[in-house]
């Protein structure tokens, strides 16, 4: 189910992507919601906010390498694992794989969605943020509380076992 996901964020992001490049000129910007909102075609050579331009080799290394990592963790751990982490980890990993395939096959990410206020970004990265957003979510509310109920079940034993030492 999770490789489903992937898949189907990865086709969303690369037919969105082909919309906006066949119908666009690059640098066009089309207003959804004049100084709001608009649809503005360019072509990104970095990271997020256009950071580590000219280190395209890496920009796909490195995210190839840490996607790996997930789509791995997804497989084996798909059974056991939260549903929560393991949607985070596929959006993740759908996004980024959305922005790896532009990097390598073009040099560069397609971006559109422009709120003006922002830079502008893409599908990929929505599900990417989102990914994290959930990923957070998931080590704070999830993980988090089963690691308190640990320490609190440690403190509990331990406390039990100091008493009994002691009568």
């Amino acid at each position: 189910m999770y490789y489903i996901l992937i898949a189907a964020i990865i086709v969303l992001d690369q037919i969105v992507k082909k919309v906006v490049t066949s119908c666009m000129a690059l640098g066009e910007s089309i207003p959804v919601f004049s100084q709001v909102f608009h649809i503005t075609y360019i072509r990104n050579q970095g990271a997020a906010f256009s950071l580590l331009e000219g280190f395209r080799g890496f920009l796909i290394l490195l995210p190839a390498v840490l996607i790996l990592a997930a789509l791995v963790y997804i497989f084996k751990k798909r059974r056991t694992a939260h549903p929560l982490l393991l949607t985070s980890l596929s959006f993740i990993a759908g996004g980024g794989l959305g922005n790896v395939i532009d990097r390598a096959a073009f040099g560069y990410v397609v971006d559109y969605l422009d709120f003006r206020v922002f830079p502008i970004f893409n599908v990929a990265d929505i599900f990417v943020c989102l990914g994290c957003g959930l990923l957070i979510v998931y080590m704070i509310f999830i993980d988090g509380k089963k690691e308190h109920g640990k320490r609190n079940s440690l403190q509990s034993e331990n406390r039990e076992r100091t008493a009994g030492d002691q009568n």
